[in-house]
C-alpha cells in the first residue's frame, strides 16, 4: 500500500469547503439569486434564458452546460468560469479530501489499491479503488492532496519521466532541421517555440508564452484543430489559428511529415 497522512487531507477538506462558500456566494451574486449549482436544469435556465448567453450545444434534455461549452462561455462571461472553479474544488473535495481517508487501512496507516495489468488498450498499468493514478498535479491544490502521500521513514519517492519524448520523436521522424538543432545543442525546446511564435527574444519568453507554446507543440504532433487549442490555452479561435500558422511556417518539414502520414494512413 501507500502511506497516506489523513491530518494534511482533513484540514485541506476544511479549506475548499470555505473555498467552496466563497465560490458559491459569489456565483449567486453574478446570477443575481440562489440556485442549486449542481443542477444542469437550473444552470442552464440561469445562463440561458435569464443572462441570455448564447447555446452552444444541444442534449436530449435541453442545453448543455459541460465543461467545453462553459469554457467557450467563460470568454464572454465571469458566471461559467465561476462554475467551473466550483466544479473542480467539489471534486477535489468529494474524491480525494472526503474520500481518501475512508480507504486508510487502521492496520497498516496505507491506502491499498489494486493495479490492473490488462485493463487498458495501450498495456499501461491503470489503478482502482481507489484509483491512486489520478491525484491532479497540474494546480498548487491538486498538489495539495499529493503531499499527504509520505514515504515510510527513511525512504523516498522517485519520479522519473521522458524529457519531451514525443516532440523528439517528431523531430526523428520528420528530420526537420530547426527541432533537430534545438534539441542537439540541449535548448529548452518549448522557450525556443515560443521565442519563434511571438517573435522575440529567448530571454523575453514569458512562462505564458511558453505555456501557449508547449501547447502548440504538443497538440501539433496530435493534430490539433485551431478551435481546440482556442480552448486549451484560453485564447480566441482566429489567434489559435495564426499560432499554429506561424508554427508551421517554421516547421515546414514537420508539417510536410503529417501530411504524409495522413496520406499513407488514407491510403
Amino acid at each position: 500500500g501507500i502511506r497516506v497522512a489523513p491530518e494534511g487531507l482533513e484540514a485541506f477538506g476544511k479549506e475548499l469547503e470555505r473555498e467552496l462558500d466563497n465560490l458559491t456566494r459569489d456565483i449567486h451574486r453574478l446570477a443575481g439569486e440562489p440556485f442549486n449549482i449542481g443542477s444542469p436544469k437550473q444552470l442552464a435556465q440561469i445562463l440561458f434564458e435569464k443572462l441570455k448567453l448564447p447555446p452552444i450545444k444541444r442534449t436530449k434534455t435541453g442545453y448543455s452546460t459541460d465543461a467545453d461549452v462553459l469554457a467557450e462561455l467563460a470568454l464572454g462571461h465571469a458566471l461559467p468560469q465561476k462554475i467551473l472553479e466550483h466544479r473542480t474544488l467539489a471534486k477535489l473535495k468529494s474524491t480525494y479530501a472526503d474520500a481518501l481517508p475512508q480507504l486508510i487501512q487502521p492496520a497498516t496507516g496505507r491506502i491499498h489499491t489494486s493495479f490492473n495489468q490488462l485493463v487498458t488498450a495501450t498495456g499501461r498499468l491503470s489503478s482502482s479503488e481507489p484509483n491512486v493514478q489520478n491525484i491532479p498535479v497540474r494546480t498548487d491544490l491538486g498538489r495539495r492532496i499529493r503531499e499527504a502521500f509520505i514515504p515510510e521513514e527513511g525512504f523516498r519517492f522517485l519520479a522519473a519521466d521522458y524529457s519531451q519524448i514525443e516532440l523528439r520523436i517528431l523531430a526523428h521522424c520528420s528530420a526537420e532541421e530547426v527541432l533537430l538543432e534545438a534539441f542537439g545543442r540541449g535548448e529548452d525546446i518549448h522557450t525556443r517555440t515560443a521565442s519563434e511564435v511571438f517573435g522575440v527574444d529567448p530571454a523575453s519568453v514569458t512562462p505564458e508564452m511558453r505555456r501557449l507554446a508547449k501547447g502548440i507543440a504538443f497538440g501539433v504532433v496530435y493534430g490539433i484543430s485551431a478551435f481546440g487549442l482556442s480552448q486549451a490555452a484560453g485564447v480566441t479561435r482566429a489567434g489559435a489559428q495564426k499560432y499554429l500558422d506561424e508554427y508551421f511556417a517554421r516547421h515546414p518539414k514537420v508539417k510536410a511529415y503529417l501530411e504524409a502520414t495522413l496520406a499513407e494512413g488514407r491510403e
